[in-house]
């Protein structure tokens, strides 16, 4: 008992660590000279990131309930901590493309996606996967699971005033878009709470190999946001000019609905293995850092610092695939 009690304190831990790293470090959005601001990310991914997970697995949810979580994190923290899916000033975000009913729409899809997938989907899929043996058992008990509560609560109001005080000075959220995105946030939970979609019925054919879906992840990874982030000195999605932004976000749309569709195919196929869900995490882990590369670092020092991480980043992921291969525990 007290072995497995262990197992999931430090199945916890990983979470914590896990989740801002793969949302910031492994992107570049936290730059190497300033590795010191993870730390005001960590209540809020660390702690938020498990509380999500918790709820999820004791409710019996599933992949869509973690993505569905994922995105009223991505309002929580983009539109009322940093107040950056409304701000016309902070990063410039508003410059983007259109601003209907004053949100910054390319900035919103790109980044709530983001959330969802890269800050609470994968980090939650890859310790799953590291302490396989807990499967989808929760990690915490009452007490942590409240304690985790209020530590991700706090992790808004540090993000709230550290961050637009300092980035976004004179700006404040409207109360009716407080409302408003306290409203959606509010609606992705119960959906998540509520709504459990089926599982694909199982398929007779044989599950793809594991580099095709790797691949396939990847160039979906690497598609959707080079589609959405203007990169290489262009003020607008993909070059084009700011009334154009529509069409790179749709075609974003649905570069992320055929990954999601594929992915969700392949997975009730014959074959279909833990490692195979590594590579689907591997692969957008690989292009979302090799992204990174080409949009987030203008330093040298940045980006040797990012390539380093990247480097790092694809060892231990391998050294996971060796140990799901081999059956034996990686934490």
């Amino acid at each position: 008992m007290a072995f497995l009690r262990n197992r999931r304190r430090r199945a916890a831990l990983a979470l914590v660590l896990v989740a801002p790293a793969v949302a910031e470090l492994t992107l570049g959005s936290v730059p190497v000279r300033m590795l010191w601001l993870v730390v005001l990310y960590v209540p809020i991914y660390g702690a938020g990131v498990l509380l999500i997970r918790e709820v999820v697995r004791r409710t019996g949810g599933g992949t869509g309930a973690l993505l569905l979580m994922g995105l009223a994190y991505g309002l929580v923290e983009e539109g009322l901590a940093l107040q950056s899916l409304t701000s016309p000033h902070l990063y410039g975000a508003a410059g983007w493309g259109p601003r209907p009913w004053g949100i910054n729409a390319p900035y919103a899809e790109l980044n709530l996606i983001y959330h969802a997938v890269f800050s609470v989907l994968l980090p939650v899929t890859l310790v799953e996967l590291m302490f396989r043996d807990l499967g989808r058992t929760p990690y915490l008990r009452r007490g942590g699971l409240i304690g985790t509560a209020i530590t991700a609560l706090l992790g808004v109001g540090l993000l709230r005033v550290s961050v637009p005080p300092s980035q976004d000075p004179g700006y404040l959220l409207p109360g009716r878009a407080a409302l408003v995105i306290l409203g959606l946030a509010a609606a992705s939970v119960v959906a998540a709470l509520v709504l459990h979609r089926r599982r694909p019925a199982s398929s007779d054919r044989p599950a793809p190999g594991r580099f095709r879906v790797g691949a396939v992840c990847a160039i979906a990874a690497f598609a959707f946001l080079a589609l959405l982030f203007p990169f290489a000195g262009a003020h607008h999605p993909v070059f084009l000019p700011r009334a154009w932004a529509p069409l790179p976000m749709a075609v974003a749309a649905l570069v992320a609905a055929a990954a999601a569709w594929r992915l969700r195919r392949w997975s009730a196929a014959t074959g279909w293995t833990p490692r195979h869900r590594l590579a689907a995490v591997s692969g957008a882990l690989i292009a979302h850092t090799a992204f990174g590369l080409v949009s987030h670092t203008r330093d040298p020092l940045d980006t040797a610092g990012l390539a380093v991480i990247g480097a790092v980043m694809i060892l231990l992921l391998h050294r996971l695939d060796h140990h799901l291969a081999t059956g034996t525990p990686d934490a």
